[in-house]
């Protein structure tokens, strides 16, 4: 199966450029992707790392994060989306491993149908509509991921329904499987609604819910607000219960100041908070305890390609090791990513 989705790629990157559009009969197929690695050091000098948010852990070492490709058909009223990515950032969340170890990972494979121009249908396996960040790195300012991402859901496989009732608001609700499984043995036990609204040109926000056995329940507010055309801020904060409260879960508050100061360069700062609650510990962050975590990572563009210089600041609980064994109540970590998309 592996060697056959290669095949394909090949051959789809022979027969089109990348973002190659096909208008034959109304039809457009596009081909994006991007390909990225990264080398961290966790200044403690604690050679396994301490900061264990999802992706980008391993420690003082060139690593690699993923390839992915991304094919997209609309053709009339019906379209589909197919993603998939190799590499251990995609890997992280496989599903789907070989019989040799080796694995890839679907992001996302649905149809979607348009039954007006502004009710659309669409069943399979999507990226989720659940919080700030995503898997894909081209779509952060911060390469490394936050407490809030690494905690909640990934993708949600399902059917939903979107309502678009103006170019300032639009509702989504949907059930789906268990979080991040192509098949859920509950059955489709999960409900999942959206409400988009634009207050204001430039301010989207997005209220979310996500909630089932024995998934539990995430409200989730995502937002930003384009203050200037330089000046962006964004915000994300949620609260997650396991279905017996005693279970656990968590809570937690990101914000995100983005400025872009050219075409070619942009800073971009994520300052969390993120406790745990009691009863289960969480990634990165065990039952009870609380974080502040401080990011900043500038964004340097020439072309496709992207270098991130980052460094990230985490503050907690005696929760940290040193490069002698002890405890400590503060990680750093410094990294450099390249990532190229095309």
């Amino acid at each position: 199966m592996l060697k056959k989705l290669i095949t394909l790629s090949a051959f789809a990157g022979c027969a089109f450029s990348a973002k190659a559009q096909d208008t034959i009969a109304g039809s457009v197929f596009m081909i994006s992707g991007s390909a990225d690695t990264y080398y961290k050091y966790d200044l403690s000098g604690y050679k396994l790392g301490n900061i264990s948010t999802s992706f980008a852990n391993e420690n003082n070492s060139v690593s690699l994060g993923m390839l992915d490709i991304s094919l997209k058909k609309t053709a009339g009223k019906t379209s589909f989306t197919g993603e998939v990515s190799f590499g251990p950032r995609g890997q992280g969340q496989s599903l789907l491993p070989d019989e040799t170890g080796n694995s890839f990972h679907i992001q996302n494979l649905n149809i979607s149908y348009a039954f007006t121009d502004k009710f659309s249908v669409t069943a399979g396996f999507m990226g989720t509509f659940v919080g700030y960040e995503l898997i894909v790195p081209t779509a952060n300012v911060n390469y490394s991921t936050s407490y809030l991402f690494s905690n909640g859901p990934f993708q949600n496989a399902g059917i939903k329904a979107n309502y678009t009732f103006s170019e300032n608001a639009a509702l989504m609700i949907g059930l789906f499987n268990d979080w991040n499984v192509y098949q859920d043995f509950n059955g489709v036990s999960d409900f999942g609604a959206q409400l988009f609204v634009s207050p204001v040109p430039g301010w989207n926000a997005y209220l979310n819910v996500i909630t089932g056995y024995p998934s539990g329940t995430e409200y989730d507010i995502t937002t930003s607000y384009q203050i200037s055309d330089d000046f962006k801020l964004g915000l994300n904060a949620a609260d997650y219960t396991k279905p017996d409260k005693d279970d656990g879960g968590f809570t937690g508050i990101a914000l995100y100041p983005q400025y872009t100061f050219s075409d070619n360069f942009t800073l971009g700062f994520r300052g969390e908070y993120f406790k745990a609650k009691k009863g289960m510990d969480m990634i990165g962050i065990s039952a009870g305890n609380e974080v502040f975590s401080s990011t900043l990572s500038a964004n340097f563009k020439a072309g496709g390609l992207t270098i991130i210089p980052e460094f990230r600041l985490d503050k907690g609980a005696a929760m940290f090791l040193r490069e002698n064994g002890s405890t400590a109540k503060t990680a750093s970590q410094f990294l450099l990513a390249a990532v190229y998309s095309f």
